[in-house]
């Protein structure tokens, strides 16, 4: 088990045995909010939008003037109808709309923007962001670091060990292993089967019908685990527990969807990095291909001195 986190991720200078710790950004949910969220006022030479380039650059500044983050990795989904999610089962997230094209050129233009900067960019065709920092983290830990998962989304939670932080920058909130009881209802290793049990609207992860938030988090607090719960369905209708007949009815009906939606909401820890990830450790910056990238995306200069400046801090 690994040692208490010796510092606030608000620095994450210090981890294990005084390791620098591993900040691991779910760089599509600040794409995506800096989408939505910032003004389209400024477009390329051919007229397309540059407004999440600009936002997401700002959050990345932001980041690591914070920070000053040694190892600090952009985590970005590229598998948006090619994920093995997909292949498993195939409504996974289908009743999403497509990314627009005006969107997808600015996620390129986010990932270029990283590589000039020097931080480690994970992106595969196959696997989600959440299964590329599900790794990494694995990997930072066996390497004597701890982790810092830089997002907002609830899934992640199952990715917290001892000595890990979840970090939802934009609104300053932090929570460790031991703060996942408190926030969701359940631990931290029960997040996938709360979300076989729940499923998950978000993603078109069916779950129980009739098993919500609230039942979930009940029965895995009695039971400890899907698996438990599914071996003890005869004991079930026995509990002081209202509906406790029913649900155990609807269980057994829905074994396989349950098992199924807990496969879907798993993050895998094996999906490929790059060669040379070496626990997020930052390269030397390209200060030329970022001068010409912030040229040519119209990036002002103020943002581009913080660019350039941060790609020194920590590096």
């Amino acid at each position: 088990m690994s040692a208490p986190y010796a510092a606030s991720p608000a620095t994450g200078q210090a981890g294990p045995a005084g390791a620098p710790a591993v900040h691991l950004v779910d760089s599509s949910l600040y794409v995506f909010r800096a989408w939505h969220g910032t003004p389209i006022d400024v477009s390329d030479d051919d007229g397309w939008p540059l407004n999440a380039v600009h936002g997401f650059a700002r959050f990345l500044c932001d980041l690591i003037e914070r920070t000053r983050a040694e190892r600090l990795a952009l985590a970005f989904d590229e598998a948006l109808d090619s994920c093995f999610r997909n292949a498993i089962y195939p409504a996974y997230k289908a009743h999403r709309d497509p990314a627009p094209e005006e969107l997808k050129r600015q996620f390129a233009h986010c990932k270029a923007i990283g590589v000039a900067m020097g931080l480690p960019v994970l992106a595969h065709e196959e696997y989600e962001a959440d299964d590329l920092i599900g790794t990494a983290a694995a990997q930072s830990r066996r390497d004597g670091h701890g982790v810092v998962i830089v997002s907002a989304d609830k899934d992640m939670a199952q990715l917290l060990d001892e000595g890990d932080w979840q970090w939802d920058f934009a609104r300053n909130e932090r929570w460790n292993c031991a703060g996942v009881k408190p926030r969701y209802g359940i631990h931290a290793h029960q997040v996938a089967d709360y979300l076989g049990l729940t499923g998950d609207a978000t993603d078109n992860i069916p779950g129980v019908p009739g098993i919500g938030p609230k039942t979930a988090a009940t029965l895995l607090g009695i039971y400890g685990s899907m698996d438990a719960l599914l071996e003890k369905l005869h004991e079930l209708p026995l509990l002081k527990l209202r509906g406790a007949a029913q649900h155990a009815v609807r269980l057994r009906d829905h074994r396989e969807a349950a098992l199924l939606s807990r496969r879907l909401a798993t993050i895998v820890l094996d999906a490929p990095l790059p060669d040379g990830f070496d626990a997020a450790r930052r390269r030397a910056p390209d200060a030329d291909a970022l001068d010409r990238l912030c040229e040519r995306l119209r990036i002002g200069p103020l943002t581009r001195r913080r660019l350039q400046d941060c790609a020194k801090l920590g590096a």
